[in-house]
């Protein structure tokens, strides 16, 4: 009988706890933010990690947007040629590219670089007591290790779906005027006459949330790691689910928005 008010009480025990985990890492965050604007401002440890999450992750990204690019000129063709109506297709890869595939492809690419391999640098860290050692300085662990990642994760990223943005379009328009025989004015006359402003921008905030939110994220599961190399593997096992679940989510409610803006 015991057993049965168990397996009938768990899942309300674990939607329990994960509530309590989730306003633990909420109150950890209000917590962080005041750190942001209170000195030392750590400018050399945050170009550090620029260079080691931004400039470092331009080639997988790079790759990506490539054949996303590819990808997308040769599927759209497929269905717009039923209609006659390839020359629509410029406009349609560069809207689809810059609102939604580079901003979420780019930033599930940076997850699996950058996050995991943070989240496992502090996790590696707090399980061999290096955050403990560097509090025992008078250093702010917080201030000196997760700052920051997030400013350098929440720059980069942007930056990096910008570049996402302009080679996607590149190849797709290479492959549809070279490959697959689309006019290259007409290609180039609907981008220019379509075009908006927020076709851009939408991207480019989408970019910095998502930054911010996968930085946050992954520094958090990390520096609360436990459980020697075991916790630090689940750490960044845990680190890459939560982000990537984290961006199709932030992805959703910010396209609402958008459209309810009419933007």
């Amino acid at each position: 009988m015991e057993s049965i008010f168990y397996y009938l009480g768990l899942p309300f025990v674990k939607f329990y706890k994960s509530l309590e985990k989730f306003g633990e890492f909420i109150i950890f965050q209000l917590k962080l933010l005041p750190l942001f604007f209170v000195p030392p401002y750590r400018i050399k440890e945050t170009f550090k990690q620029i260079e080691i999450i931004g400039v470092g992750s331009f080639f997988v990204i790079a790759l990506t947007a490539l054949f996303t690019g590819l990808v997308e000129a040769i599927q759209l063709y497929h269905g717009f040629h039923k209609f006659g109506a390839e020359s629509f297709i410029g406009y349609t890869i560069f809207v689809s590219i810059s609102k939604e595939l580079g901003p979420v492809f780019g930033a599930l690419m940076l997850v699996s670089r950058a996050i995991s391999a943070m989240a496992a640098e502090l996790g590696t860290m707090r399980v061999t007591e290096q955050i403990d050692a560097i509090d025992t300085l008078a250093i702010d662990s917080k201030k000196y290790l997760i700052i920051p990642r997030i400013i350098a994760t929440t720059i980069s990223l942007p930056i990096l779906v910008i570049m996402f943005v302009f080679i996607g379009n590149l190849s797709a328009y290479l492959i549809s005027t070279i490959a697959l025989g689309v006019n290259p004015t007409a290609y180039k006359d609907t981008i220019t006459t379509f075009l908006e402003f927020s076709d851009i921008g939408t991207g480019i905030i989408k970019a910095f949330v998502f930054g911010y939110l996968i930085s946050i994220i992954g520094t958090y599961i990390g520096y609360f790691t436990r459980g020697g190399a075991r916790g630090v593997g689940l750490s960044t096992t845990k680190a890459v689910v939560y982000s990537a679940m984290t961006i199709f989510a932030a992805n959703y409610f910010l396209s609402s928005i958008f459209l309810y803006l009419d933007w």
